[in-house]
């Protein structure tokens, strides 16, 4: 698997997503007023409501639902503080978006009234290992899932990629002891997510093809993070341009779908990716062997 062949992604409540031909852009909602770069700005259910309505008129074919923050040192909420934020934003877009709904969270709980209310997706960023319980969800709902690598509350390996190997390998063994089908399965490494350098999320870029190991499409999520800004200087909210480019670069190496805040400065970034990758596999096809 290179990256670039076509795959269907099949999610929940009956609907699937073509991979690999085409990025895939996951537009980040948040309903927080606390998360990195645009914590409070859609904390409402109109505005969140209306930025992800906006975000798919952009581009976006997945609007990304969370309710807590997860930058590092950001307070924990609870589940009902959580189902509070997201459900509502989640009901009212069931009705208003053919875009697929993904739940950011790693409760089961709150995952499974979130299906409920219309989610066909659930993002996990601790990867089915703080609450298996997603996975039996994934399993029963046909959710889709989305299993993140991530170092916090452990000690990591040395090597960057045995370290993520290490951790998803985990991760999928919990996954398929559920139940849970490899077509229902996005794995995304976690930039930023206990990767406490530039340097070792520049590494995980530079080697990120090495976990097309796997067989599974593979998710980027580098949307202004702190290593853009240990690169570039610039603050959260400046970071798009920066963003752009990596989101280029890792589609380069078979990233298939896009975690990102700008969706407009993505979408077109990526539509040259793709134009220049499916001519590069056009003449490839013609050229004589």
């Amino acid at each position: 698997m290179t990256g670039l062949e076509g795959s269907l992604w099949r999610v929940g409540h009956g609907r699937e997503i073509e991979l690999g031909r085409r990025s895939a852009i996951m537009a980040i909602i948040n309903v927080t007023p606390d998360s990195f770069s645009d914590g409070g700005r859609f904390d409402t259910v109109d505005s969140a409501v209306e930025h992800a309505l906006q975000a798919v008129s952009d581009g976006a074919a997945i609007v990304d639902i969370g309710g807590e923050s997860t930058r590092p040192g950001a307070a924990p909420v609870s589940p009902s503080e959580e189902q509070a934020r997201v459900l509502p934003v989640i009901e009212a877009l069931r009705g208003r978006t053919e875009a697929l709904i993904s739940i950011d969270t790693y409760r089961a709980e709150t995952a499974q009234l979130a299906v409920g209310a219309g989610a066909h997706i659930v993002n996990d960023v601790s990867g089915l290992q703080k609450d298996a319980g997603i996975a039996d969800l994934a399993a029963d709902t046909g959710a889709g899932l989305c299993i993140m690598h991530t170092g916090r509350d452990r000690v990591k390996l040395a090597d960057v990629i045995a370290d993520q190997v290490h951790f998803l390998e985990r991760s999928l063994a919990i996954a398929a002891a559920a139940g849970v089908n490899s077509d229902r399965i996005v794995l995304d490494p976690g930039f930023g997510f206990a990767k406490e350098t530039a340097e070792e999320n520049m590494e995980l870029m530079a080697r990120f093809s090495e976990l097309l190991r796997f067989g599974l499409p593979l998710l980027a999520g580098t949307s202004r993070k702190r290593f853009l800004g240990a690169v570039t200087g610039r603050e959260a909210a400046e970071r798009d341009a920066a963003t752009a480019a990596t989101s280029v670069l890792l589609r380069l190496q078979g990233a298939a779908v896009f975690r990102v805040h700008n969706v407009a400065i993505n979408r077109d970034a990526l539509d040259i990716a793709d134009a220049m990758l499916n001519a590069r596999q056009e003449f490839e096809r013609k050229r004589p062997t």
